[in-house]
């Protein structure tokens, strides 16, 4: 079986929402937000710009999306033209840990199912660049995954062979940690049960037409093995691991 990222894998099923708490958390995230139509944006990983472009649709904000995959950003690129938003969203290759803009640009970061993926260090280091990027008095949304039980070493290391990344979640109280010690002042988060590969998330991500679509793909030969790897293990071992949304606000 060849070995693919796991959200790359699931992006090549079909699948639009490849958030840990998909669009409820981002929901959370957006209402907490305090967008306008004069807003700044910066979505980092924003991969094929779905956050991006329920923004811009809802809003009219200028939102400025950096990652580091190419053929994510020229998906989203894609995803940009076909909803008509080029007037409203930019997209660019950038490093999340030496971002490319000035000091107090942005009144809000939105960097969802990215940290998860780093080490301590570049956690440090990454967070430190969005409260650099944000002005006073803005917000940086993340979204993650987390995990309540104590002793999560065996489910942890299996969640990496699951889905081929050396990801680092954390328990609530360290990603708080985290946020304090980057400078922000008020930590308001929200956490609950994973929807990324159940048939009750997909279906309130995807709807019904593109939950069909996706395991239709997940059977086809090619793509089998490596579902139900990801579906058995998302459903029962990995059971306890749940999203969490932070909303870290700098003063």
């Amino acid at each position: 079986m060849k070995k693919e990222v796991g959200h790359n894998f699931l992006a090549k099923l079909g699948k639009k929402r490849l958030r840990p708490g998909g669009v409820a958390a981002t929901n959370w995230l957006i209402g907490h937000a305090g967008l306008s139509s004069s807003s700044k944006v910066l979505e980092v990983a924003c991969n094929m710009c779905t956050t991006s472009i329920q923004l811009a649709k809802q809003y009219q904000c200028q939102i400025t999306g950096i990652d580091m995959d190419n053929r994510a950003l020229d998906k989203a690129r894609g995803n940009i033209k076909a909803a008509g938003l080029e007037g409203y969203i930019q997209v660019k290759q950038g490093n999340a840990m030496k971002l490319p803009f000035e000091d107090n640009s942005f009144d809000v970061v939105i960097n969802e199912a990215m940290l998860t993926m780093l080490n301590q260090s570049a956690k440090e280091k990454a967070v430190a660049e969005y409260f650099r990027v944000l002005k006073p008095g803005g917000v940086l949304l993340t979204h993650d995954i987390t995990f309540a039980k104590d002793n999560m070493a065996d489910e942890l290391a299996e969640l990496r062979r699951t889905i081929n990344v050396n990801v680092e979640p954390l328990p609530v109280s360290n990603w708080e940690g985290l946020f304090n010690g980057a400078g922000f002042k008020r930590v308001d988060h929200a956490s609950g049960r994973m929807s990324l590969m159940s048939i009750k998330g997909m279906l309130r991500d995807e709807g019904l037409a593109g939950t069909v679509r996706i395991f239709r793909n997940a059977m086809k030969k090619e793509n089998r093995e490596q579902f139900k790897k990801m579906y058995s293990f998302f459903n029962t071992t990995g059971k306890d691991l749940n999203y969490i949304a932070v909303c870290s606000s700098k003063q």
